[in-house]
């Protein structure tokens, strides 16, 4: 795992109430028995770890927060995004 990804983890664990030992890329969200309150505690510990802002409308994006690893590879994007539009500044 990445940075990212191991942050993610990390920040994932730390918001859960009994945490498995190992949590991989490939492990579902909802395997995870994390609450609504705790996700979005988890949400903004993302955001204030990475300086971005995650834009959720659960209707829209079940597929980005479906497993660890989609997680991952959304906050890599917005952060690439963030990047290329503070570049572009």
């Amino acid at each position: 795992m990445d940075d990212v990804a191991t942050k993610i983890v990390e920040i994932l664990k730390k918001n859960m109430k009994e945490p498995p030992e190992s949590v991989g890329l490939e492990t579902p969200l909802a395997d995870l028995d994390i609450e609504s309150l705790d996700l979005a505690v988890i949400v903004f510990d993302i955001e204030d770890t990475f300086g971005i802002e995650i834009p959720y409308n659960a209707n829209e994006e079940v597929e980005d927060f479906a497993t660890v690893g989609s997680v991952v590879d959304k906050v890599k994007a917005i952060i690439t995004e963030s990047k290329a539009s503070g570049a572009a500044a």
